[in-house]
């Protein structure tokens, strides 16, 4: 039903063996589909796309979703296989956990909960929505057709509410809980694909926790915002041999990160970032120390801080922290400002993915359709690389918006236009004579078309 160009046949035929051959026989339509068809992703809308209004056995694609037996987990280990050695084949691996609201209502929908919109909300005014809650872990590369780093997703989960958990009797994990699952998950998979290469993950004061910084520690760099008035000490002096007692824990009180911002005898350093969060450089100022990070009846977790503010005055000051006390604080700074393309990603699948248009009920349709939207993204931007010639991508400009570089939209249209041209105006035979394609078949495809306009 749906041809694969020779050029992304490679990708997609990736993720076959997941599938019994009954089944990829549904799920391969299914995605070139969600990448083709514009608006709303629903299964209706991608058979539509496909010419297939007139499948009488439609069930059997939403059954890919709600009922097929295949492995979400075993897609995402492949997904960042295929993300590492296109785009990170040396140095550090950067990740980008956040989560995301997907705003949904419905009866069936058991799921859902009543959490903060970050979208919609601002300083001032604070809205909360009902819907899903995603938790998202994805790799910052640098795309070098797009000179710039993007946060590609490849592995989601669905942290449900409280009253979910409460309803099934199960234990309800919170938002840290799923976050320390899924980066031990990934550094599992990283220590088979990449090993002995530093792992880093940046993420917003939301997953600032001492425990789950305490878990991650011995296996990934973690580095997150940092409370200004955080307790921090020295090191726990040297145990001497004779003294009782259980071995302590801290030293001395370090003085707090807000009093420092206004001390006379901070010794600030005034360095530039290049692209501060996805723009210009930004010239600002540092100043940074170690120690440890410490509060009653929690582990206790050895830091470099750094205090971040803004010689113009742009910006509230700020305070950072990475669990790997060796990190440069420049380094820190320009690890940190990669996560706004997390942000970056999750407004481009809503606007051209179809995030929040998806209409599934059923449970397990629910928890595999948004991750699927969601690494949608990273398999355009892998279709995208195949079609860079001289280290470019086509890029639509107007006369009023002249892109310095492509965008997600760029890399969308001409994975579109590259599989249009091969599913419907072939240019070669495979014999000598000339043959006229079916009128059926041109019907099907300008209908196809037309929808998509």
């Amino acid at each position: 039903m749906s041809a694969l160009p020779p050029r992304f046949a490679s990708i997609i035929l990736t993720f076959a063996s997941l599938f019994h051959q009954s089944t990829w026989r549904y799920a391969q339509p299914l995605l070139a589909g969600a990448i083709l068809a514009p608006g709303i992703r629903t299964v209706a809308s991608v058979l539509r796309i496909l010419g297939a209004a007139g499948e009488r056995r439609f069930v059997n694609y939403h059954r890919v979703l709600s009922r097929a037996p295949w492995s979400p987990r075993a897609a995402s280990r492949m997904l960042l296989r295929l993300l590492v050695r296109a785009f990170v084949p040396a140095g550090p691996l950067v990740f980008g956990i956040d989560d995301t609201l997907e705003r949904r209502r419905g009866r069936r929908i058991r799921a859902k909960g009543v959490y903060h919109d970050a979208v919609r909300s601002s300083h001032s005014h604070f809205v909360k929505a009902t819907g899903l809650r995603w938790l998202s872990v994805m790799l910052l590369a640098p795309i070098p057709w797009a000179k710039r780093v993007w946060a590609l997703p490849f592995l989601t989960a669905l942290a449900p509410s409280s009253r979910y958990n409460e309803q099934r009797g199960a234990r309800h994990k919170t938002l840290t809980d799923w976050a320390r699952q899924g980066l031990r998950q990934t550094a599992r998979w990283c220590s088979a694909l990449a090993p002995e290469r530093p792992l880093i993950v940046v993420a917003d004061s939301t997953f600032a926790v001492l425990e789950l910084l305490a878990a991650l520690a011995p296996r990934m760099t973690c580095i997150t915002r940092l409370r200004l008035d955080a307790q921090l000490y020295a090191p726990a002096p040297r145990r001497t041999s004779g003294t009782r007692g259980a071995p302590r824990k801290k030293g001395a009180r370090l003085p707090a990160l807000a009093a420092l911002l206004t001390d006379p005898a901070t010794r600030w350093q005034r360095v530039t970032v290049p692209g501060w969060y996805g723009s210009q450089p930004r010239e600002i100022e540092v100043t940074s120390g170690t120690g440890v990070w410490y509060h009653s009846g929690m582990p206790v977790v050895p830091l470099r801080w750094v205090l971040v503010r803004d010689p113009h005055r742009r910006f509230d000051p700020q305070a950072l922290l990475s669990t790997d006390a060796t990190l440069a604080p420049v380094a820190i700074v320009q690890y940190f400002v990669r996560r706004w393309q997390v942000e970056v990603t999750f407004e481009e699948a809503r606007r051209h993915l179809g995030l929040e248009t998806q209409r599934q009920w059923s449970d397990k349709a629910i928890a595999r359709t948004t991750p699927i939207l969601l690494s949608l993204f990273s398999l355009v931007t892998l279709c995208a690389t195949r079609l860079v010639r001289a280290g470019t991508l086509p890029t639509r400009t107007t006369a009023w918006y002249a892109k310095g570089a492509p965008t997600f939209s760029d890399a969308l249209g001409a994975v579109r236009r590259d599989w249009w041209r091969v599913r419907g105006f072939p240019t070669s035979f495979p014999t000598g004579d000339v043959q006229k394609s079916p009128s059926r078949r041109y019907a099907a495809l300008i209908e196809a078309l037309i929808y998509a306009a």
